[in-house]
């Protein structure tokens, strides 16, 4: 892009109007080039002014910010970036507004109001430059509606046949629930996901693949069983590995300190099941920001499992697949609409056995 980030701000709070803009102008790339108190003016403001980006806050009088975001979704076609309070309903919000084609979000410090929004400069500047670049928002995805199974477990536990781990990031959230609600409830193998997700935001986006999905999608906890048919999403602020256990393998959370600035890491994760698991893992990279997961995915190549990437052509931003395929670590490539099917055969019992011993297994490239 030719030119300075022209950018946007729709925000109710006098104080955050002011903040904003001098957080972002600190970046020479970047110029806020005006500032809305609500929708309806922010609409307004992007006929006028025809920025590249909108940042917006979702709870706003008149107007609100989930309306504003329908109305520029099909008239103007801008990318928008939420800027969110870490609050039950703000999560809540922010989910839908991602389903409504947000290109990602920013979680407000706690402390915004006294000023300290500095924390998140970076964080923020950087999504603002991946939402220009990447343009108007691609097609939304959409899932049909479906009712909810009810999920029976018998008494004996429903072992995998294999332990697909997923690390995914910006656009992650609808591209997950279309995979998921293309697999069947009798999915033989175990999904464990690293979803770049700030702390509670993940348990209510793992309840709400749970409500649209045919599999059981939780977030995890300590000690979870990895079952056939269940889907565990690492909590915010936490990473998840895995341990081989006598009595049944299960998926451990830690506190240990970031990496590639993420907790959740999708490389924590991706090292853990290739310890563990070795040939009988698949490691996915799906849409994201970065480069984290591309290192683990080489640990799970190396220890002879499946790797596999989504198409860039079919990512929100195809930075986290992309650097899995320039390092040699992607097995196949894999367009979104897709991958639920290479999943459901590379999962098949006979490609793999369906005990939770796994040191049988021959490698599949």
């Amino acid at each position: 892009m030719n030119g300075k980030i022209r950018v946007l701000v729709v925000d109710d709070s006098a104080l955050m109007r002011k903040l904003i803009p001098q957080v972002l102008h600190r970046d020479p790339s970047i110029e806020v080039v005006g500032t809305a108190m609500d929708g309806e003016m922010g609409l307004k403001k992007i006929a006028e002014l025809r920025p590249h980006v909108v940042t917006l806050d979702l709870d706003m009088p008149r107007m609100d910010g989930i309306e504003m975001l329908r109305q520029i979704t099909h008239k103007h076609r801008v990318p928008v970036i939420v800027f969110s309070a870490q609050t039950d309903r703000s999560a809540s919000l922010t989910l839908k507004a991602l389903a409504l084609g947000a290109f990602d979000f920013v979680t407000k410090p706690q402390d915004a109001a006294s000023g300290r929004i500095e924390q998140i400069a970076a964080e923020f500047a950087l999504k603002i430059k991946f939402a220009a670049a990447s343009g108007a928002p691609k097609m939304i995805i959409t899932v049909p509606s479906m009712k909810r199974k009810e999920h029976r477990r018998t008494s004996l536990p429903n072992w995998p046949s294999r332990i697909v781990a997923i690390g995914i990031s910006t656009g992650g959230p609808n591209a997950l629930q279309y995979l998921f609600s293309q697999l069947p409830e009798d999915f033989p193998g175990c999904l464990l996901v690293v979803q770049h997700m700030p702390e509670g935001f993940t348990d209510m986006f793992a309840r709400r693949l749970n409500e649209s999905c045919a599999i059981e999608v939780k977030e995890a906890q300590s000690g979870d069983l990895l079952l056939a048919g269940r889907a565990l999403i690492c909590p915010g602020n936490r990473h998840m590995k895995v341990r081989r256990m006598e009595h049944g393998n299960i998926a451990i959370l830690v506190d240990q300190p970031r990496v590639n600035g993420h907790r959740p890491s999708a490389d924590v994760l991706f090292q853990s099941v290739a310890q563990e698991f070795g040939s009988n893992s698949i490691a996915v990279l799906m849409t994201g920001m970065g480069d984290d997961g591309a290192t683990g995915m080489g640990a799970v190549r190396a220890a002879g499992g499946l790797t596999i990437v989504q198409s860039p052509d079919s990512c929100v931003v195809d930075s986290m697949p992309r650097s899995a395929i320039e390092r040699g670590f992607a097995s196949r490539i894999v367009s979104l609409s897709n991958l639920s099917g290479v999943l459901q055969s590379k999962c098949l019992p006979e490609r793999a056995s369906a005990e939770p011993v796994v040191s049988r297994i021959p490698s599949e490239r």
